[in-house]
């Protein structure tokens, strides 16, 4: 017996393994246990303040077949999507300039990056709520400027407006995994590209893009997930014609008190944005090929 706890305690990995296992366990447990009750919850039925525990898929068939619901889910995803490839679009260029052209002052461009998240979420969302308001900062400069003679009443309330908003509070967030994939990047072959007569822009498409294409996925990943789940920004700023499925589901839970049709509404978007969000990997991952040949 002391043999094999011996040999036991000499191999690393088992070692590592018992090391992390609490940690991981405990991390599991936290994420699988809500999830669990949120899946058992999705098959009950809501009867005034009592629940059902019978097994039935009516909350699902009514969450893919009623308009409204359909209606919110493919907004949602619209959003979603939209917000993650404009802010992957304007984070990438950002993190190539720092990874590349920072020099000594990446850390000090870092920082700068991360200040506005210095202040409140909830803040930072109002401050756009006043920005693009009737009286905003926007319309007060074009009608100072003269290019409007009203206010545009289009800037708030609706689903663009969300866009915006989102855009500006996850950009930091993508910003910071392409700058990692990007500093792994070794210079060398960016020189040897060079030497061998590739343009920067040949040498940018041909290595640069496709070696921080991880970077890439996980800043679309990252920014992606959280936007479809998110009801404070289209509450605050998206009105009507912004709500999301995430307002829906908060309202079961909530003022609703159904909360076996909140949960298959919160099933079926957890396996939307999972489902939409493999298919663009994928073809993020077959524009950068085609693009490298």
């Amino acid at each position: 017996m002391k043999r094999t706890t011996r040999s036991w305690r000499d191999r690393e990995d088992l070692r590592g393994l018992a090391l992390i296992s609490p940690t991981v366990l405990y991390a599991l447990a936290l994420l699988l246990v809500p999830v669990a009750m949120v899946i058992l919850y999705s098959f009950w039925k809501q009867s005034f303040m009592t629940i059902d525990h019978t097994f039935r898929l009516s909350n699902y068939e009514a969450a893919f077949t009623q308009p409204i619901y359909r209606a919110l889910f493919l907004r949602s995803l619209w959003i979603s999507l939209t917000v993650s490839l404009v802010t992957v679009v304007m984070a990438y260029p950002v993190a190539w300039y720092i990874s590349f052209h920072g020099g000594r002052n990446k850390n000090l461009w870092l920082f700068v990056i991360t200040v506005p998240f210095l202040t409140s979420y909830l803040l930072r969302v109002m401050a756009w709520k006043v920005v693009l308001g009737h009286n905003g900062v926007v319309n007060s400069a074009l009608m100072w400027l003269g290019l409007i003679h009203q206010p545009i009443e289009a800037l708030l309330y609706t689903a663009n407006s969300v866009v915006i908003t989102l855009v500006h509070s996850w950009v930091a967030f993508a910003i910071l995994p392409i700058f990692v994939s990007m500093e792994k990047i070794d210079r060398s072959l960016v020189e040897a590209g060079r030497d061998l007569g590739d343009s920067a822009f040949r040498s940018f498409r041909r290595i640069v893009l496709p070696l921080s294409l991880p970077g890439v996925i996980s800043a679309f990943v990252i920014v992606m997930i959280p936007t479809i789940g998110d009801y404070v920004t289209p509450t605050l700023v998206g009105g009507r014609d912004g709500m999301m499925i995430a307002n829906i589901i908060q309202t079961n839970f909530g003022q609703a008190q159904n909360w076996p049709m909140g949960a298959a509404l919160s099933v079926s978007a957890m396996v939307l944005v999972s489902l939409a969000a493999g298919i663009m990997v994928l073809l993020l991952r077959l524009l950068v090929n085609g693009v490298r040949r």
